[in-house]
């Protein structure tokens, strides 16, 4: 009997705020919201933003000002002055050679040919040098791309847990997956105890690894700058450290663990696997995610000379200005006349369980995945450019819609959250696919809208941040509309199509399905066919009976509860982060072993090794 992967728990942060309680998609729509839940949406970005002291915040244009795309600022690094070297050398003049006194200590282990050491009052020595000396000046730049998608103004993660000199990528892991698993409203130990341990998978990611200086980017960097390489550096640069995280600090996870990596795409990379996990039957719980820190002057300047970010000379110039500050909150413009996307910073997680086990815990059921597809692009003239891979997997998700709901849920019940970058080159191929798209499918005019506009690219965590705002959708009843522009561009396909320039309200319950499109360099395209609560629910009742649903909600009540005490705790600025560092460690000594299973210290269910021969038709 198939199995419905259920998502039940979600969490993370990102320039909107924290997602669980769908207050980060409540800040995209916050202009539109009723009273009481603006209140609330507030008095969590408040939290966020002066931890200790939440109530301390009362501006609330301070808090919408410290949110979402806006001017970087220099709790990061300091944009206006980045350090950097120029290369230079030096000769003899014609007075004389090239001379200069140093310590002793701090001369190269190997002294290069032609210098002439005399020493001088301890410890320096006088260097001449007849021939030409190559040397490095220190100097600053300006960043020529001053706007980013940074995290509110004033959280930090690192002060929220034994840090240990942690990547800020792995810092927001430790935060956002803690988030995912605090919003179950269930305790993670009710579920290891339900749960065989080999029965749970996570899959984890970042796109490009951990690249500040406590990762990988300090292990290029620290001999350049004279200083000694971390024993960390190496470890905690790689990319799958997302889920190692996951696993060894907040699960104590024994499972199935993967980082599955797709550029921009890899959320939902991750999610793939964790569906095909819990439809196959040999999974009944899997957490995924992905986190990303890109914000450093590197990475931007890496992006900006691919052409790809949008520079504040390109902004002045569309909007007729010749020099100044641009609209900073209106960097990244999809589908309308635009310059480059806008880096941002995030991390993502959902839990998702299947059906049966749904039910029997009493989790609350905020939507399922149909199915995740990705496709290459073939052959391609350009690694970065997009090729037909998107097509396929948008089409296969229109597909599956269609099998699931019938062509009346598509073609009037569905709606579009689009990667929508905000490049020259992203408006035109993108919407070209989804009008093509709704054309072949009979959709007369497809509701599309691109979240990116608030938040900017999170890379690894795009898509993450596209599910986030389609489970509030389902809560809140707004899609949000495109509003950091006033036109879609004249190269843009409408046709099929209604691109969303505000905010439109919709009724939660005729809203079937949701499309989370995503692409990434070097043909990495994924789209996620996410079906409502409402729609969920009518597939386990069929399944499952009424009574089943009945005793669901009875047990959903609690759960419920807890999980609004968790979204009070966190408004009043408690700090529940979790990370177990060193807690429940288990050595290999202390597991009861047999030929039949594996009894593991602290868990209820043992791990079976009865396995069955997957090639019985073939021994």
């Amino acid at each position: 009997m198939s199995r419905l992967p259920v998502i039940v728990g979600f969490g993370g942060i990102n320039p909107a705020g924290r997602s669980s309680s769908h207050h980060a998609y409540r800040r995209l729509v916050i202009d539109a919201l009723e009273t009481t839940k603006q209140e609330r949406t507030y008095a969590a970005l408040s939290a966020l933003m002066n931890p200790g002291a939440p109530d301390a915040i009362a501006d609330r244009q301070y808090l919408l000002d410290h949110t979402l795309i806006r001017k970087l600022e220099s709790n990061l690094f300091n944009a206006e002055s980045i350090r950097l070297h120029k290369s230079a050398q030096l000769t003899a003049s014609p007075a004389g050679p090239v001379s200069f006194t140093v310590k002793r200590s701090q001369l190269p282990d190997n002294i290069p040919p032609g210098w002439k050491i005399q020493d001088l009052e301890d410890p320096r020595v006088l260097v001449t040098i007849d021939s030409e000396l190559e040397i490095l000046f220190p100097d600053t730049r300006v960043s020529k791309v001053l706007s980013a998608g940074q995290l509110p103004t004033g959280f930090d993660p690192a002060t929220m847990y034994q840090s240990r000199s942690h990547p800020r990528g792995l810092q927001l892991t430790v935060y956002g997956a803690s988030d995912a698993i605090s919003s179950l409203g269930l305790n993670w130990e009710t579920i290891r105890n339900r749960v065989p341990g080999d029965q749970i998978s996570v899959y984890a990611s970042s796109a490009m690894g951990q690249l500040d200086t406590y990762g990988s980017g300090g292990l290029l960097q620290s001999g350049l700058l004279g200083r000694r390489v971390s024993s960390k550096n190496v470890a905690l640069g790689l990319a799958e450290m997302t889920a190692d995280f996951v696993n060894a600090y907040i699960l104590g996870n024994v499972g199935t663990t993967g980082a599955n990596l797709g550029a921009c795409a890899s959320f939902l990379y991750n999610m793939r696997q964790g569906v095909q996990d819990i439809r196959s039957g040999k999974f009944r719980v899997s957490v995924i995610g992905s986190s990303e820190a890109p914000i450093t002057p590197d990475v931007i300047e890496g992006y900006r000379t691919m052409g790809a970010l949008a520079e504040d000379d390109a902004l002045n110039r569309l909007d007729g200005r010749d020099s100044g500050e641009p609209d900073y909150a209106r960097a990244c413009r999809p589908f309308a006349e635009n310059c480059g996307f806008t880096l941002a910073e995030g991390s993502q997680f959902v839990v998702l369980f299947d059906d049966e086990l749904a039910l029997d815990l009493g989790a609350t059921v905020y939507g399922s995945v149909a199915d995740v597809f990705i496709n290459a692009d073939g052959f391609k003239k350009s690694i970065p450019g997009p090729g037909i891979g998107n097509y396929l997997t948008v089409g296969k998700a229109m597909g599956v819609v269609r099998a699931i709901l019938g062509d009346d849920a598509l073609c009037n019940r569905s709606y579009m959250l689009a990667h929508g970058t905000g490049t020259p080159q992203n408006r035109t191929t993108e919407s070209h696919i989804f009008s093509e798209m709704a054309k072949a499918f009979g959709i007369a005019n497809w509701p599309v809208t691109a979240i990116k506009a608030y938040i900017g690219h999170s890379l690894a965590c795009a898509a993450g941040d596209q599910l986030m705002c389609a489970l509030g959708v389902w809560s809140d009843g707004i899609i949000p509309g495109i509003t950091t522009i006033d036109q879609i561009a004249s190269d843009v396909y409408t046709r099929n199509v209604d691109y969303l320039l505000a905010h439109r309200e919709v009724i939660p319950g005729d809203v079937d399905a949701a499309f989370i499109n995503s692409k990434g360099f070097g043909g990495n395209n994924a789209t996620a066919a996410i079906l409502s609560p409402q729609v969920a629910n009518r597939m386990l009742e069929k399944k499952h009976g009424r009574d089943a649903m009945l005793q669901h909600a009875r047990l959903n009540e609690s759960v419920n509860e807890r999980l609004q005490q968790y979204d009070d705790d966190m408004i009043a600025g408690e700090n529940l982060v979790i990370y177990n560092f060193g807690v429940g460690v288990v050595e290999g000594d202390a597991l009861a072993l047999s030929s039949d299973s594996i009894r593991i210290p602290g868990q209820e269910q043992e791990v079976s090794l009865d396995v069955p021969n997957p090639y019985e038709d073939m021994t």
